[in-house]
């Protein structure tokens, strides 16, 4: 894999890891004070997708797999994603009480706005079907706008992607020896934590909150990265992992709004057909045995 991601680069893929990564990072940056920054965030995160179709034939080993396969693998990542996310959410809310509390209030806070600024005062006869569509019209701009930001997170991952083979590529200068003996796990790993502490970061570049909840931001986020990271590197899949993410913030996002337990009752769904679609495998592997032996 390490061979595949550190293969030569031209100067025009150069360019756009560069861009989604460090340009993202000033991006971010600004965005706290420009709305002009947001918008143009927005753009590069729509523009990494194409980036990401390169990436992910570095990333990816070659070994071609059934629709099922695909499939299970992107359930049994979501569900390991689920089951870490509860444990560091559990975490936080001991040890970053300030962050956890803020939080918390935070979400509160902009759902009741979104819902206000949606909201249409009750009249005193009988609303026409008109200002009724109008209303479902607000709500669906309103929850719409963050689903489509949910969307665009997902694409994070193209940049840990970038950041990984811009880290991998360093230290392949650096330590050329080691990289020749094939001892590159602990570059791997090293790589793994440097994008999880900056997905932490990122997550506070726009805001400008107290201390105690600027750390429990970014020990928060980065665990939430190195979930992500780890299943980017087990599924050797970049479409998966970016499918979890966005799946993730989606439901997150419901959750706020409609349903408080959204993300634990997509994981009830999944499970059995996690299960059934390992059966299923099971069940073809076996065949495939027998069909062989019979063939010999």
């Amino acid at each position: 894999m390490t061979n595949n991601l550190t293969a030569p680069v031209s100067k025009r893929l150069l360019i756009a890891l560069l861009t989604i990564t460090i340009g993202v990072e000033l991006i971010l940056y600004l965005s706290g004070y420009s709305q002009l920054a947001g918008t143009i965030y927005d753009a590069i995160m729509v523009s990494s997708f194409f980036i990401g179709l390169e990436l992910h034939r570095r990333l990816h080993n070659g070994i071609k797999k059934t629709k099922i396969q695909h499939t299970r693998q992107f359930i049994g990542a979501f569900l390991l994603f689920i089951l870490g996310s509860t444990i560091i959410n559990i975490y936080s809310s001991y040890a970053f009480q300030d962050f956890s509390n803020d939080y918390e209030q935070y979400v509160e806070t902009y759902t009741e706005a979104v819902s206000d600024e949606s909201d249409i005062i009750e009249p005193s006869e009988p609303m026409e079907p008109v200002d009724k569509m109008w209303e479902v019209i607000d709500e669906i701009d309103a929850v719409g706008y963050d689903i489509f930001t949910d969307i665009l997170a997902g694409l994070e991952e193209v940049w840990r992607l970038a950041y990984i083979i811009l880290i991998l590529l360093v230290l392949k200068k650096i330590f050329p020896r080691r990289w020749e003996k094939g001892r590159r796990d602990i570059f791997v790993l090293l790589a793994l934590f440097v994008t999880s502490v900056l997905f932490g970061i990122d997550h506070t570049l726009s805001s400008v909150q107290s201390w105690q909840y600027e750390i429990g931001a970014i020990v928060t986020f980065a665990n939430m990265g190195l979930l992500f990271g780890l299943i980017l590197v087990w599924t050797r899949n970049l479409w998966i992992t970016v499918l979890v993410h966005s799946i993730y913030d989606i439901l997150a996002t419901l959750s706020w709004y409609y349903f408080e337990y959204i993300v634990e009752i997509a994981a009830v769904i999944f499970i059995p057909i996690y299960l059934i679609l390992m059966a299923i495998e099971k069940k073809k592997s076996i065949g495939t045995v027998i069909s062989t032996d019979i063939a010999n």
